[in-house]
């Protein structure tokens, strides 16, 4: 009888590659796929696959949460452009992921979700930690699935890659029963990805690119608008040189920040609610609005009917669903940034406009952003700056959500992309520490820095054990004031001084990293600030800064809810303290 395994045997009979465990087609397909670190909690439902993990070339990161897990794996995507992997058991771990899904979802970030499930005959009998993970999770991410037959299971987890990381990023979530991960089936080669439903446009319509170029050729007063779609395409180069090339002013979203060198003279810096006087003087006079991966988001545009009024309107953007969603677009070009801005940089021609420059120029003499210099309380603006300085700009800088990570925005000079890393729109306070342990695994080189605020560290600070486990020396600046900072300006401005709930009491968050095992610092003098932040920078294990600030600074300019984006408040105390 033949035996197949023998060297030269020639029956004619196939040999069929051995059966494996679903447990063992995940780990061969996460490592198909170029996954070397990944993100998880262990539980009942996934431990076949931690089984087969405990053996696999990856460099598993244990988070202290799974939703500061999924942070971790989304800015570890952002700090790296690769797919970010986040595995959590199912019911409480699943529901765990909810916040980091819709962050990622938000500012499109790619991850693939792996989750565990009951068994599928236990699905819909309310059994012990299950939920309808598909269901619940299908609002906040690009794509999901569950996998009900061992079968299928190596080819949804490549599309689930596919689909994450292709057109405009996002998050898919793969739903595994854990009767899958124990079933054996046939390991599939690897094929080309074909799917009918999922179509991909990169290059731009040529017809609509000549139009796009003809239109800023012709412009006297454009301003080139950037949002983070050019960071993920890669094309932060490309917009530099097309920028340069015809001439134009560049401002950017905050997810846009690093796209372009803001020491560059042609910056306006970042625009919007909170963003420079500059910017958006210019975008409310500028005759032509050239968008490039950005989605005209309310904080963006402030009052829609009065945003840009007198502008023709280029947007540039991979998903078409973008194109005229908030304002109407007069020439759409969809298609993938890099592409399309090789395209223009051979069709733009050089301009002066020596006029609008020499406004811009005006514009940006007289209302710098500014604060106290002479207090003698910290200003959350100097220490930012002092971190700038100290760093010389060349740091990877995360942050939480609220007035902190606005001062960041202002304050800290971005000059190359993949160096801000911050949720934008999700607003998710909490996002900043498990942000930089993702961050420091990505770029276990870089110097990663936290700018936090007491509100959003509280949230997450169970993270610092994290990077104590793994020796990672992220360095997390508190911007302590004792208020959820951004409610209490709202409440000062709008509700008179009424401040309901928004203060805080902390506790000593020195005394807690170093509890935790961390080097904690407190700094409660203005003179103190260069030492201390000189001090956590040579420190090699993570390190948290409690900064007491001035408990009442506000961030100007800004825009307020319904008023155009020219109609900022705040302006008359800048110049003041210009």
């Amino acid at each position: 009888m033949c035996n197949p395994s023998e060297k030269g045997c020639s029956c004619g009979s196939e040999q069929k590659a051995p059966l494996k465990t679903g447990a063992e087609i995940i780990v061969d397909t996460l490592i198909e796929q170029g996954v070397d670190t990944m993100f998880g909690y262990l539980g009942g439902v996934l431990l076949p696959l931690f089984d087969k993990l405990y053996d696999a070339p990856i460099n598993f990161i244990i988070p202290r949460h799974e939703q500061g897990g999924c942070h971790m794996a989304d800015a570890y995507a952002r700090a790296t452009g690769k797919t970010g992997v986040i595995v959590v058991t199912s019911g409480p771990g699943a529901c765990n992921l909810i916040t980091g899904l819709a962050t990622a979802m938000m500012d499109s970030v790619p991850i693939v979700a792996i989750t565990g499930q009951v068994r599928t005959e236990l699905i819909g009998n309310d059994a012990f930690q299950e939920a309808d993970t598909t269901g619940i999770t299908r609002p906040i991410t690009k794509h999901n699935v569950i996998v009900k037959d061992v079968n299928d299971l190596q080819q949804i987890l490549r599309e689930a890659f596919y689909i994450a990381n292709t057109g405009r990023p996002g998050p898919v979530l793969v739903d595994i029963p854990v009767d899958i991960a124990i079933a054996k089936t046939e390991p599939k080669p690897l094929k080309e990805i074909s799917m009918p439903g999922y179509k991909l446009l990169n290059k731009g319509h040529a017809r609509q690119v000549q139009m796009a170029a003809k239109a800023i050729n012709k412009s006297q007063k454009p301003v080139l608008y950037v949002g983070g779609g050019v960071i993920i395409a890669g094309a932060s180069e490309e917009l530099t040189t097309f920028a340069e090339k015809a001439n134009l002013p560049v401002t950017m979203t905050l997810m846009g920040l690093g796209s372009y060198d803001q020491s560059k003279p042609q910056s306006l810096d970042m625009l919007g609610m909170h963003g420079s006087a500059y910017a958006n003087y210019a975008v409310q006079n500028c005759d032509l609005l050239i968008a490039v991966g950005a989605r005209f988001e309310d904080r963006v545009t402030g009052k829609l009917k009065t945003f840009a009024p007198n502008a023709k309107i280029i947007h540039i953007d991979i998903d078409p669903a973008s194109i005229s969603k908030n304002v109407h677009v007069d020439v759409p070009v969809v298609g993938d940034a890099k592409e399309i801005l090789k395209e223009l940089i051979e069709a733009v021609e050089y301009n002066g406009r020596q006029e609008w420059f020499d406004q811009i120029a005006k514009w940006k003499a007289k209302h710098p952003f500014s604060y106290d210099t002479k207090a003698d309380t910290i200003k959350p603006q100097y220490v930012i700056e002092q971190l700038d300085k100290a760093t010389k700009g060349d740091a990877v800088i995360v942050t939480g959500v609220g007035q902190h990570q606005m001062w960041a925005a202002q304050f800290y000079k971005y000059n190359k992309p993949r160096h801000f890393i911050t949720s934008g729109g999700l607003g998710t306070m909490g996002f900043g520490v498990p942000a930089a342990v993702g961050a420091q695994i990505a770029r276990p080189d870089a110097l990663v820095i936290d700018i936090d605020g007491d509100s959003s560290f509280n949230m997450t600070m169970n993270e610092i054990c994290t990077a104590v486990q793994y020796k990672l020396p992220i360095k997390i600046c508190i911007l302590n004031n004792g208020y959820m900072g951004m409610v209490r300006q709202w409440q000062e401005l709008f509700y008179g001084k009424r401040y309901s709930k928004s203060s805080l009491v902390n506790p000593d968050f020195a005394q807690v990293a170093r509890a935790f095992g961390a080097v904690g610092i407190t700094v409660d003098k203005k003179d103190e600030v260069p030492a201390a932040i000189k001090q956590m920078l040579k420190e090699t294990k993570p390190c948290v800064v409690d900064f007491r600030i001035d408990r009442e600074e506000n961030v100007w300019p800004m825009v307020a809810a319904g008023k155009s984006l020219d109609e900022m408040d705040g302006l008359e105390i800048c110049e003041s303290m210009a």
